[in-house]
């Protein structure tokens, strides 16, 4: 054991060395000579290696070494691995090209032609009141080519409310684009253009990604073209990051930037593993926190818009919540993980099984389920009319239930997309004939229903499950649609007023920042 720790640290001490040596050429030939090829680079790399040998082997750091034959091997087969994989991918990745006409009432001087004395010498030529003039405005993201016949997988945040895409591939060529389907709850969106044997990427399994293992983000930064980055899965599973309804993303520390977004994330052996999509900056440039749509995810979503034209999801028809220490204690429960039932709605699929408030759902499928976000994302993607079998606790006692899923309502709203503000982790519905009954909501009572506020929202101490919104801002509130209007015009610093209906009674509640 002595001598294998000995020669552990030999060893290591060894491997350190050559990394830096290594990061000490890549370094060099960055600054000083970017326009060099890679045969040159290896021409005149083992040169500066003798001569850090001929120092004493000595690095920055004071850390003696020598590269051997087989270190020298590995690191050369890690350059060309990488190198290949760079390669194989970057045709696959198009440049997406957005443009967006925006109305906006205008005049020459803003309000100066108000003011009676400049009316006075000028007429009425110019409006006073102002006139709506429209300017265009463009945009830049990524896209990723899945089929040869010019099926484009990118963000929905990419093509929303666009007039124009224009589609450019690696090879300069430039087509024009068409929406075929988007999906603002996971952020995806599909674009098709007009071509034939394009370079399509090779699916990859993100659910066998593993924290800390290489991975590759592939993309148009700042509208600079294919650009490369290398870093590692920093953590898998992420969700409640705000960005989307169904959260599952991939974290990286792989330089993500404006641009990447609709880019792709790809494995060591090329596959796409993950769609970039946001980064976590107090800046707006990279930190070493992005994060992508996991491949599995991505590739439902991707089926189903092409196969009907929208994406259909398995409805289980329950509200649930995270378990806390308090509900733990309160409902008597020993498991440290699961997902608590709240409400049940009527005639869902999940009532139909005998699911009860209480209850405790701990499997699904003999897979278990970690969390609320765990449970709304795999039956999300499950396919309505499917069998689950879920295991739950009721009273302390395990329980098996078999559950045919429905699909999700059409009419079933929640947060969405691009909400940045006090409502973010609030999700709601219209009120069906059903909920108003078994709820004892009066004819007269309009709005939305809260089915279930996120635990670190801003408005989770002043909203509860059941409560209807009638107003927002002093803005009417008669169904779901109303709401994402009046809520998606709320800024991020933006306190709001909302007029809620709670209990037979109505009261006003302020939500600030």
């Amino acid at each position: 054991m002595y001598n294998f720790c000995i020669g552990g640290r030999k060893r290591m001490k060894k491997i350190l060395s050559v990394c830096l040596v290594a990061l000490s050429v890549f370094a060099f030939y960055t600054v000083a000579g970017c326009k060099q090829t890679s045969k040159e680079v290896t021409k005149e790399a083992p040169a500066m290696i003798a001569q850090v040998e001929r120092e004493g082997g000595q690095t920055g750091s004071a850390l003696s070494t020598h590269i051997s034959k087989d270190d020298g091997r590995m690191l050369d087969a890690l350059n060309r691995a990488l190198a290949a994989v760079s390669e194989t991918v970057k045709p696959s990745i198009v440049n997406i090209s957005t443009t967006t006409t925006v109305s906006m009432k205008q005049s020459p001087f803003g309000d100066l032609f108000n003011d009676p004395f400049f009316r006075r010498f000028f007429g009425d030529q110019f409006d006073p009141h102002g006139r709506q003039k429209q300017y265009k405005t463009s945009a830049l993201g990524s896209g990723v080519i899945i089929s040869e016949d010019g099926y484009i997988l990118t963000n929905n945040h990419v093509v929303k409310d666009v007039d124009e895409i224009k589609v450019i591939l690696q090879d300069k060529r430039e087509f024009t684009g068409k929406i075929v389907g988007t999906d603002p709850q996971t952020d995806l969106a599909i674009v098709k253009i007009k071509a034939s044997g394009l370079p399509s990427i090779k699916m990859g399994d993100s659910n066998q990604l593993r924290v800390g293992e290489i991975i590759i983000a592939v993309g148009n930064p700042f509208g600079l073209g294919n650009t490369i980055t290398m870093g590692i899965v920093s953590a898998v599973g992420r969700s409640q990051v705000g960005i989307a309804d169904y959260e599952d993303f991939i974290q990286t520390d792989a330089a993500i930037n404006p641009g990447n977004s609709g880019g792709a994330l790809v494995n060591i052996h090329g596959e796409l593993v993950g769609i970039n999509t946001a980064i976590f900056s107090t800046s707006g440039g990279n930190v070493g926190i992005g994060f992508a749509i996991p491949s599995s995810m991505a590739q439902s979503v991707m089926d189903s818009i092409i196969k009907h034209g929208k994406v259909v999801r398995g409805w289980l028809g329950v509200s649930i919540q995270d378990l806390t220490p308090e509900l733990s204690k309160h409902f008597e429960i020993k498991q440290a993980k699961g997902t608590l039932v709240a409400d049940v709605v009527k005639d869902s699929p999940a009532e139909k099984a005998g699911l009860k408030r209480g209850d405790l759902i701990i499997a699904l499928n003999g897979e278990a389920v970690d969390d609320a976000t765990s449970l709304r994302n795999v039956v999300a993607a499950t396919l309505p009319g499917k069998t689950v079998h879920l295991k739950i606790i009721r009273d302390g006692k395990e329980k098996t239930v078999e559950v045919k899923l429905g699909e999700l309502p059409a009419t079933m709203a929640s947060r969405q997309t691009g909400y940045e503000n006090v409502l973010a982790g609030v999700y709601v519905q219209d009120i069906t004939p059903e909920i108003r009954s078994s709820l004892g909501i009066p004819q007269d009572v309009s709005g939305v229903i809260i089915t279930n506020i996120e635990n670190d929202s801003l408005a989770a101490e002043e909203l509860r499950q059941r409560d209807v919104i009638q107003e927002v801002n002093k803005q009417t509130v008669r169904n779901a649609k109303d709401y994402s209007n009046a809520v998606s015009r709320i800024k991020a610093d933006e306190n709001v007023l909302l007029l809620v209906y709670r209990g037979g009674g109505y009261i006003y509640v302020t939500i600030n920042p």
